[in-house]
């Protein structure tokens, strides 16, 4: 396509040799200022058809010079994000201030046009070989025919151009990343009028390069464009599939980083920091020990090139083991293992902070009265030059303790470096003051038990310049570090100098005094000391060497001993545990926090009837004693027959009943209700795992007492709860039916209830004693004997009178049984309730077909008082439970499924709580399981790494 539109430009740009000088310049002016140079003159007939010509070759560079424009302005507008680069972009488009130096002025070009025709007019008739092209294209309608198609074609060609550059410039994805686009260099430069026929054709071709080198320039950067916009849609689709990841809670897929040596190493280590299976776990590791102020700490610190461990005088500062991870890195920084911050270690604020984190620490380890701690604090540091190992820095062994520390402190502190040093693989760094007797050193026969041989023992002397001023036979220090004055034996002997007892000398101040002292000591001058045993330069390289080669011996033994572990484990939950997966009390617990919240969602769709029938249940189980004890029996027996004064006592008593007590009850029945269903739901789970239980029933009784109902809606409750009691009228038979049965169930099981307190104080009846054999107590026979007297005196009232009671006592007592008065009065109430109970369900049999003649009354009767009052309440329960339906629905549900969240959370981040909640074989064998599969797969992978090192 694009060689047929070269063709078609060049065919279309091609002219004849015969034009003129004049002719060409016009063209040429033409092409530079985008209007025909002859419109200051009137136009003849043979001047219209050349202006046309040279309007056309104008129009169609210019077009193409519009074309670079609007790509460059397109793609700058493309995005809001390019604003930036406009002002890079502007700059870099080209200069076309070159054409007003170029142009003559008004005046100049006028003279000059008058001219060039005058010049026409006088040589136009010598040159009749060739005419010129306008008018040949004038007079022959063919020619004019097909410059007339060619200049279509032309303009079709501009316009797609065009589309394309448009199209490019409205894609939205482009971002500030596009790289500027390079300067375009303008082709069209003046050319000198032809001389000859054959200048003409050499201009006219070089012409056409130009052009056709402009077009390729403008397709080559839209292509550019094209790549770019591209790169940057992919760029946005990742983002967005990222974002959408997000969202949804998954963390995208990132590129695992390579890790060192040592720290892959170095997390082995502390995922056995606390593992007790004997002869597993026995990884190196270099032990630093020695006597209290020896200098442990300033040789750790040596070898880390930094300050990195708080100072105290003359107290113990290392209470707790500090496992430090030396590792060679491009920045000097350090960093706890359980903490996301790097201290820069080239700053003197920063190592102050590190310092007091690694003190706090230390505190917090030691509390309970406590002065040395086995929890262990992990940190690491990297910087350029640090060899690569890890150090354990144990607190100083001490022969006396003070009376401010704990009394076993001295033990503690031996029975944690044994442990230590206990281990066959471990290096011992042992640390002996120099500037002290030998004979007062105690860390000499500790490591002397624990490694007689001194097979991984390394012997570091501190302080040789203080011991070199003060002994007053420097050959002793010979003799230590020959291995001849201690009876401990070691792999090597060192001697190094640690600081000035300056707090304040930076590290390689403290080095650079150390070099000075030993080339400038006579000891060390004289030879009696190899130069190799000496500065902590060369202890930080024997101690590497031999940590390194102590890893390799014995890594691969330790990992199969793992992997024996894991075999053990693995048959032993096959044969115990078929068909289940391994699962640990993390995923345990997951399990059983996606199985309450599930249900938690349950309570939602419960249904309306569902809910309202529960809290009608226990509205009545929470007020049925108050309204018997409180309202209906005292209203009764205060009446005595009397409706008035039963209606009236009962307004009174539901009304106070309904402003003080029962809004509160009904939140606490409202709470019994939800706990009861909540506890269903979860008990519906069929499939459930038994295991799950206790975290269930924990994480469900904590969320239910943490719930608390919301405190506005008693006002709400109180409010429905009085208009609903002052309504009197039923408006149904359904609703008078439901009332007289709620009266009939609750006269009969009050009735029951009396029945059976009667039976205990009287003892068993004839049908008992005889069928059961059950007899009575001699407490039993003689309440039986004032029952039986007082249901023949055949009372009616609910208090007994003087002459009564005076009768019923002397008609017991002439039968043999001895009473006082307020013992027959205590018989009589309960004798008396039964009697009344019985004659109110009489009554309420009757009322059942009692609702035509209430209505007829308009409710203004006074037969079935007694339902109406029952109505009364079943009405104030039913509006109350609909409102803590509603209540249920709308609030409460999501309150207690936030708290049961917040319970859960809580949980998770207890590892006490889980592990009392979730324990068992199953558990424990689960979880030792996955941590002997990950320190293998861990070993595993250092083991691959060290072997492509080598």
């Amino acid at each position: 396509m694009s060689r047929i539109l070269n063709h078609r430009m060049r065919s279309s740009l091609r002219r004849p040799s015969s034009w003129s000088c004049v002719d060409k310049r016009a063209v040429a002016f033409s092409v530079w200022t985008g209007r025909s140079v002859l419109l200051h003159k009137p136009l003849d007939s043979y001047q219209i058809p050349r202006r046309r010509y040279g309007m056309l070759i104008a129009r169609a560079v210019r077009g193409v010079l519009k074309i670079r424009y609007l790509l460059l302005g397109g793609a700058v507008g493309g995005g809001m994000t390019l604003n930036k680069k406009y002002v890079e972009w502007k700059d870099g488009l080209p200069e076309m201030g070159w054409l007003n130096d170029l142009l003559p002025d008004n005046e100049q070009w006028d003279k000059f046009t008058t001219t060039l025709l005058d010049a026409k007019e006088k040589i136009g008739d010598q040159f009749q070989i060739g005419v010129p092209l306008t008018l040949s294209i004038h007079s022959d309608p063919r020619l004019r025919e097909a410059g007339a198609v060619r200049a279509a074609e032309l303009r079709e060609w501009l316009a797609q151009r065009y589309e394309d550059a448009v199209a490019a410039a409205a894609v939205k994805n482009a971002t500030s990343s596009i790289e500027p686009a390079p300067k375009i260099v303008n082709n069209l430069q003046s050319r000198p009028a032809p001389m000859s026929a054959k200048s003409n054709a050499d201009e006219t071709a070089a012409y056409e390069r130009r052009v056709h080198a402009l077009q390729e320039e403008v397709l080559s950067l839209q292509a550019r464009y094209q790549r770019e916009l591209q790169r940057l849609e992919q760029e946005n689709r990742e983002l967005r599939q990222q974002n959408m990841l997000l969202r949804q809670g998954r963390q995208p897929s990132t590129k695992k980083m390579k890790r060192s040596l040592i720290d892959m190493y170095s997390s082995v280590l502390d995922e056995l920091a606390d593992w007790d299976s004997g002869e597993a776990g026995r990884l190196p590791r270099v032990v630093v020990v020695g006597d209290q102020s020896a200098g442990k700490t300033s040789v750790l610190e040596m070898l880390a090139q930094a300050r990195i461990f708080p100072r105290g005088a003359g107290e113990m500062c290392t209470r707790a083991p500090v496992k430090v991870t030396l590792s060679e890195g491009p920045y000097h920084v350090a960093q706890f293992n359980d903490s996301s911050r790097e201290f820069d270690l080239n700053k003197e604020a920063d190592l102050a902070d590190l310092r007091k984190e690694v003190e706090l620490r230390m505190r917090n380890s030691v509390r309970g009265g406590r002065t040395v701690s086995n929890q262990q604090i992990a940190m690491s540091v990297k910087g350029p030059g640090i060899p690569r190992m890890v150090l354990v820095d144990l607190p100083g062994v001490i022969s006396t303790q003070t009376v401010d520390m704990a009394s076993d402190t001295r033990e503690a502190i031996k029975e944690m470096t044994k442990q230590y040093m206990d281990n066959p693989n471990a290096i011992i760094l042992c640390i002996q003051d120099g500037s002290v007797d030998a004979e007062r050193s105690n860390v000499t026969d500790l490591v002397s038990s624990c490694d007689p041989s001194g097979k991984r023992t390394i012997f570091v002397l501190t302080k040789v310049d203080l011991a070199e001023e003060n002994l007053a036979n420097p050959n002793r220090i010979r003799r230590i570090l020959e291995g001849k004055l201690f009876p401990m034996k070691a792999l090597g002997y060192y001697a190094v100098v640690t600081g000035r007892s300056r707090k304040d000398d930076s590290i390689q101040s403290i080095r650079e005094y150390e070099e000075r002292f030993f080339r400038s000591s006579k000891l060390f001058k004289d030879g009696m000391v190899a130069a190799g045993q000496v500065t902590t330069r060369n202890l930080a390289l024997g101690v590497a060497e031999c940590f390194w080669r102590m890893v390799r011996d014995s890594v691969e033994q330790q990992a199969d001993a793992f992997k024996a572990m894991r075999f053990n484990l693995e048959s032993e939950w096959k044969n115990t545990f078929p068909r289940q997966r391994e699962l640990d009390r993390d995923e345990l617990f997951e399990r059983a926090r996606a199985e309450l919240l599930d249900k938690s969602a349950e309570l939602s769709g419960v249904p309306a009837a569902a809910w309202e029938a529960r809290l009608q249940k226990a509205l009545w189980a929470a007020a049925a004693q108050r309204i018997f004890a409180g309202i209906y029996l005292p209203a009764a027996a205060n009446a005595s027959e009397d409706v008035d004064k039963f209606n009236t006592s009962v307004d009174i008593k539901l009304r106070e009943w309904a402003e003080n007590e029962l809004a509160t009850l009904s939140i606490q029945a409202g709470r019994q209700a939800l706990r009861e269903e909540f506890s269903e739901l979860m008990s519906k789970s069929s499939d459930s795992d038994a295991i799950y239980e206790p975290v269930k029933k924990a994480a469900v009784d904590e969320a239910l007492s943490r719930h608390q109902w919301e405190e506005r809606a008693q006002d709400v409750l109180r409010v429905l709860q009085v208009n609903a009691l002052q309504d009197r009228c039923v408006a149904s038979r359904g609703e008078w039916d439901s009332a007289v049965s709620l009266m009939e169930d609750a006269l009969k099981e009050r009735l029951k209830s009396t029945e059976e307190d009667l039976k205990s104080l009287a003892g068993p009846g004839f049908r008992e004693r005889w069928l059961y054999w059950q007899s009575s107590s001699e407490e039993q026979n003689r309440r039986s004997e004032v029952k039986s007297e007082l249901e023949r005196l055949g009372s009616s009232r609910p208090n007994l009178s003087y002459d009564e009671v005076v009768a019923v006592r002397d008609n017991l007592r002439r039968r043999g049984v001895d009473t006082d008065n307020e013992y027959i009065r205590e018989t009589w109430k309960p004798i008396y309730l039964k009697q009344f109970l019985q004659r109110a369900l009489s009554r309420a049999r009757d009322c059942r077909k009692s609702f035509y003649l209430y209505t007829q009354q308009n409710g203004t009767g006074k037969e079935c008082c007694e339902v109406v009052m029952f109505w009364r309440v079943q009405s104030a329960l039913r509006t109350t439970a609909n409102a803590l339906r509603q209540q249920i629905g709308n609030r409460e549900a999501g309150r207690l499924d936030r708290e049961l969240r917040e319970v859960l959370d809580e949980m998770s981040s207890d590892a006490d709580m889980k592990k009392k909640l979730l324990s068992g074989r199953r558990v424990e064998l689960a979880e030792e399981l996955k941590r002997v599969r990950h320190v293998q797969e861990k070993l595993e992978e250092f083991i691959e790494a060290l072997n492509k090192e080598k």
